[in-house]
């Protein structure tokens, strides 16, 4: 295997990744327009049709996109682990009616 071959594989199993956290990004976008509107303000997050623009646009961008604008893709990962791993634990606890107290 010469060195083109490998950057090629490594190319496309970059593209790879990106496209599987944008499709992440899509389907947290659906969950968010599924959630109550309520949800978000009492846990004191930005309003739901926000967090769907931001899980669509970087979507849109991990997919369409993909590496090859240099920090966009990486604003986008960011903003999808965000919703996935702080603002939805914490919506789904509010709606299933875990709290703290």
């Amino acid at each position: 295997m010469d060195i083109s071959m490998l950057n090629v594989i490594t190319s496309y199993t970059i593209w790879a990744i990106f496209a599987i956290i944008g499709i992440c990004g899509f389907v947290g976008a659906f969950l968010a327009a599924t959630t109550r509107e309520d949800a978000f303000e009492v846990a004191d997050r930005q309003k739901k049709m926000v967090w769907v623009a931001i899980l669509i646009a970087s979507g849109f961008v991990l997919t369409a996109l993909g590496p090859s604008i240099p920090i966009l893709p990486w604003v986008a990962i960011i903003m999808i682990g965000l919703y996935w791993f702080d603002v939805r634990p914490q919506i789904k606890s509010i709606l299933e009616g875990a709290g703290g107290w």
